[in-house]
């Protein structure tokens, strides 16, 4: 069974310069370019929220070269790390934002989008950065629009006892952190007008789930 390692501080990443490096970005970063780029339309403006060190936007858009990227993060050297990783995209990914998804109104601004894209995330946060992003989502995608959210998930008796274990470590570093029931995530969508459209299976026990908006 695959172990997780918890989410490692921005200290702790291999840098080169302002480019910072994740070992767990570079081992999802493949499987996560091949499902995002089959599942994202043509020409599609992507907003990425917590994007870290920003080599999930130059992979994905290196393979899909129609996209128009978007990285954000609330952390000055990660946005510093997505913009230098961006100087490989030749124009396709543009300036990091500033977006705190746990701040009111957050999205005020910013122009529709077909995609909202957001990874390990909802796990090292409150759950209120859950419920600012669908807030968010219900707000900026266009109507044929989805977020794609990626992570480790609990769904009761089928759970991997590595996303357990992961839980725990999580809960023991903050009482907020923790791996949510999927139960509670669609929940969360459906109060925001989105349901869940997609489960995929991804590596190492993690999922992608696609969201787009409910029928009316």
């Amino acid at each position: 069974m695959t172990q997780k390692t918890p989410p490692i501080a921005l200290e702790d990443r291999a840098s080169d310069g302002a480019r910072l490096s994740s070992p767990s970005a570079a081992r999802n970063r493949e499987p996560i370019m091949s499902a995002l780029g089959e599942r994202l339309p043509d020409g599609a403006r992507v907003l990425e929220i917590a994007s870290g060190t920003g080599e999930h936007a130059l992979a994905v858009v290196s393979a899909r070269p129609d996209l128009r990227w978007t990285p954000s993060d609330p952390d000055p050297k990660s946005r510093a790390s997505e913009n230098a990783w961006a100087e490989d995209a030749e124009g396709r990914i543009r300036p990091a934002l500033d977006l705190d998804v746990c701040a009111p109104g957050w999205w005020d601004g910013l122009e529709s989008v077909e995609a909202i894209y957001c990874a390990n995330m909802i796990h090292i946060a409150p759950w209120q950065a859950a419920d600012g992003l669908f807030d968010g989502a219900s707000k900026l995608l266009t109507p044929e629009g989805a977020l794609h959210l990626y992570g480790p998930f609990l769904e009761g008796a089928d759970t991997a006892p590595s996303n357990l274990d992961f839980d725990a470590s999580l809960k023991q570093r903050d009482p907020r952190w923790g791996v949510h029931p999927l139960a509670d995530v669609d929940a969360l969508a459906s109060r925001h007008g989105l349901e869940r459209v997609e489960r995929l299976v991804m590596p190492s026990n993690n999922l992608l789930l696609t969201f787009k908006r409910g029928k009316a």
